[in-house]
C-alpha cells in the first residue's frame, strides 16, 4: 500500500487504483475542457461517485495540484525505465518526448498554477527534486557515449526545449514534438560531425 499525499494515511490497493484512474480522468477532462470543466464529468469519466472525488480533493485546486504531481513523477520515472531498455541518446531522445507531454499539461494547467494558491506551492520544489535529477542523468549518461555534444550544459538543453514547447503551445503539441526532436538530433548531429 501507497500513502496518500493528500492526507498521509496508508491506502489500500483497489483505492489507490481509483485515485490513479481518478486522476487520469482528471488530466483528460483538463485537456478537453480546461481546468474549471465540472467535477461531474470528472467522476463520471472515472467512473467514480462525485463524493469519491471531494473526499480525496476537498477543493479543485488539490486536484489540478494532485494531476500535476502525478505527471511530474510519471515523467521522472520514466527516465529509469528508459534508461534500463534503450540506449543513451535514444532513451534521453524518448524522455525529451515525455517531457514535451508533461510540458502540454503545465500550458494546460499554467493559469491556475500561476493563481498563487498554496496547493501549488510544493510543485516546484517537486520538479527539482524529482524531474531535474531524472533528466540529468539520461543527459550525462547520453554525453558520456560521445554521441552529443559535451559543450552543452544540461540545464541549457533543458531550458530551450521547454522554450520550444511553450512556443508552440498546448494547441499544437505535435508542433512541439517536433520542434524538441529537432533539438535532439542537432545536439546528436553535432557531435558526429566534430
Amino acid at each position: 500500500m501507497d500513502t496518500s499525499p493528500e492526507t498521509g494515511r496508508r491506502t489500500r490497493a483497489d483505492a489507490q487504483r481509483n485515485l490513479i484512474t481518478l486522476l487520469d480522468a482528471a488530466k483528460a477532462i483538463f485537456a478537453e475542457a480546461g481546468v474549471d470543466a465540472p467535477v461531474r464529468a470528472i467522476a463520471e469519466r472515472a467512473g467514480v461517485g462525485i463524493g469519491t472525488v471531494y473526499r480525496h480533493f476537498p477543493r479543485r485546486a488539490d486536484l489540478i495540484a494532485a494531476v500535476f504531481r502525478q505527471e511530474i513523477d510519471a515523467c521522472a520515472d520514466a527516465a529509469d525505465q528508459l534508461a534500463k531498455t534503450h540506449p543513451p541518446v535514444e532513451a534521453l531522445s524518448l524522455w525529451m518526448r515525455r517531457f514535451v507531454e508533461l510540458a502540454a499539461t503545465k500550458h494546460g494547467l499554467a493559469q491556475a498554477l500561476h493563481s498563487g494558491d498554496p496547493a501549488y506551492a510544493a510543485l516546484p520544489a517537486r520538479r527539482e527534486t524529482r524531474l531535474l535529477p531524472a533528466f540529468q542523468a539520461l543527459f550525462d549518461a547520453a554525453q558520456a557515449t560521445g554521441e552529443i555534444r559535451k559543450d552543452v550544459a544540461s540545464a541549457e538543453f533543458l531550458s530551450a526545449a521547454a522554450s520550444l514547447c511553450t512556443s508552440a503551445g498546448a494547441a499544437n503539441p505535435d508542433l512541439a514534438q517536433r520542434l524538441v526532436g529537432l533539438l535532439v538530433d542537432g545536439l546528436r548531429n553535432a557531435a558526429i560531425k566534430a
